[in-house]
């Protein structure tokens, strides 16, 4: 079991801080090879020094954001090391402001970064796991890509549309032997939850969000390597607590969860 990530190759996107920056950790204690990639190369830099085995991982700088960008960015990952086993789709910004008061553009820059980044390089990347039978897909999402409470329109639009996506995929490349996995973590403690979005896509505001009870991030980390070791299709990553009981009425009592969402206004 331990062995599973030994010497498989596994591209990161957001791996310079949070939940990517800890799986990158993880994953190179077991062995793998890593290719990082987020906007932050300096800080890229400084994860890839952290690592077990940093002569086996790659500073890859990307801009998500950036859609067009992106195009043929897989092959020079493919390059690095001849193959990809595993993609992590973990770059996003999370947004926090009333439907009434967010400009649309803010909406757009949201699902730019947090939905169509990974669309795009999953389209890239597909044909490479088709012709090798055989790849990972692992996907980032939210409880919110489940649920939806105030101020949270534009982010929960984004992760909802993800699951879309991911499920559709999943279905049409099982025959291949590709896997999909898609994260729903709750609160982790990561920088993500005190900066977002807020009504204009310019306003990038600090929050007062306690995110002091969440996860560790090196914590989350080792569920989410469980799951992917498991062929998991949606795990939930987080402590036991109240966004998995939210997951839990959502999907039995809907009713009783939508009574109770107008009270969940984050802080």
């Amino acid at each position: 079991m331990s062995n599973y990530f030994n010497n498989k190759v596994v591209w990161i996107t957001g791996a310079s801080s949070g939940i990517g920056e800890f799986l990158a950790y993880a994953l190179s204690a077991q062995g793998a090879k890593l290719i990082l990639s987020s906007r932050r190369e300096k800080e890229l830099q400084r994860v890839k020094q952290a690592c077990s085995i940093p002569e086996q991982v790659v500073v890859f700088p990307l801009d998500l954001s950036d859609i067009p960008s992106l195009q043929g960015k897989t092959d020079q990952a493919i390059g690095y090391f001849g193959r990809i086993d595993i993609m992590v789709h973990n770059g996003g910004v999370t947004q926090r402001s009333l439907v009434i008061e967010t400009e649309l553009n803010a909406h757009r820059q949201v699902m730019e970064l947090d939905y169509f980044s990974y669309v795009a390089l999953t389209k890239d990347l597909l044909p490479h796991f088709k012709e090798r039978k055989t790849g990972h897909f692992v996907v980032t999402s939210s409880v919110m890509g489940k649920i939806g409470t105030p101020m949270r329109a534009a982010y929960a639009a984004a992760k909802h549309a993800l699951h879309g996506f991911f499920d559709c995929l999943r279905a049409e490349v099982a025959p291949d032997n590709i896997k999909v996995t898609v994260l729903t973590p709750g609160y982790i403690r990561t920088n993500i939850s005190l900066y977002a979005i807020t009504k204009n896509p310019y306003g990038l505001g600090k929050h007062s969000e306690d995110i002091s009870n969440g996860l560790a991030p090196e914590i989350a980390a080792r569920q989410i390597l469980k799951a992917i070791r498991k062929g998991s299709f949606e795990p939930y990553i987080g402590r036991f607590g109240g966004e998995r009981i939210a997951l839990w009425l959502m999907r039995l009592a809907p009713g009783i969860f939508f009574r109770i969402a107008p009270k969940l206004t984050p802080k």
